[in-house]
């Protein structure tokens, strides 16, 4: 097993760019390393072309040709991605055993975490689809069709997959019209992948709420599953766990109603009222008589005692 020689920084700019690869509160979105192997299949290659124009900027394609078996030695393929800071990768390849075939996984500690092997079994590309086609960078909206997708550990696996691998990031609020762009994920009954993405448009409805139109703007692929090599659960576990600063901790006597407005409730000793230090005002002081009325209580109390 060959390791990667660890270098410390001679520049300022070496040293903020081994700052961003650690790991952080909250992480940064997460690259896709695409890569081929030693032989590709045109479909391949534009099917390769296609998911990194959507994936644009958060991408980086190798040009050459790479002899890699991920199912058999997965060493240099972690290798590649340690280097390109990718923890997601695609790789494309074509056989007589396995043609068009397409290999997706993810990265965890600079180790293949999960790594789903694909069968391009129908595939449309972009350029087909001769429409208007969305913006770069656009955030899509993910729709998973079927209830395959939570009958088995693999099968729950793979759609968290596809989460990671067409997720850009996390946003508090969106407003309407930036919702442009829809990827479908339909599972069928023989195990059938069929990936669909569509341009959302809004049409006027006469009411406040636009009525919505899809238009397929492609690419259109049907996926197999050939091959599955998933992590155990321990340590899948241990990849999602979530820092403590980022837990929601549950304040006490602290809650919140349905508009979000903050309720909480103060709880303090029993106040003696006759012991208050009050502010020494002319009007608050006891007159000579008063005083005087006070003494001789005081002295008639006395005497009975």
């Amino acid at each position: 097993m060959s390791l990667m020689r660890i270098q410390k920084p001679k520049t300022r700019k070496g040293k903020v760019a081994l700052l961003e690869r650690e790991p952080k509160v909250i992480e940064n979105i997460k690259n896709v390393l695409i890569l081929e192997g030693r032989k590709v299949s045109v479909t391949v290659k534009e099917l390769l072309k296609d998911i990194c124009t959507f994936k644009k900027p958060n991408c980086k394609t190798l040009s050459r040709n790479n002899d890699i078996t991920p199912f058999e030695d997965q060493n240099p393929l972690e290798i590649l991605a340690k280097k390109s800071d990718c923890h997601l990768f695609i790789f494309g390849s074509h056989s007589k055993k396995r043609p068009d075939n397409i290999v997706m996984g993810r990265v965890y500690d600079d180790q293949i975490l999960d790594m789903i092997e694909f069968g391009v079994k129908q595939y449309k590309a972009l350029k087909d689809f001769k429409n208007e086609k969305i913006d770069v960078n656009c955030k899509p909206c993910l729709v998973f069709n079927g209830d395959q997708w939570s009958k088995s550990e693999e099968l729950r696996r793979i759609k968290s997959l596809f989460v990671d691998m067409f997720h850009v990031e996390d946003v508090e609020s969106i407003r309407l019209q930036g919702i442009e762009h829809v990827i479908s994920f339909t599972l069928t009954e023989d195990l059938t992948i069929m990936i669909r993405s569509y341009k959302i448009l809004l049409k006027k409805s006469g009411l406040q709420t636009p009525r919505i139109e899809l238009t397929e703007i492609g690419p259109s692929i049907d996926f197999s599953i050939r091959r599955t090599k998933i992590a155990s659960k321990d340590l899948y576990k241990l990849a999602h766990k979530k820092p403590a600063e980022l837990k929601v901790t549950k304040k006490k006597n602290v809650s919140r109603d349905a508009l979000g407005n903050v309720n909480a409730r103060v709880h303090i000793d029993k106040q003696v009222i006759n012991k208050l230090q009050l502010r020494k005002m002319k009007g608050l002081k006891k007159t000579a008589e008063e005083k005087k009325t006070a003494r001789q209580l005081k002295k008639a109390a006395s005497k009975e005692n």
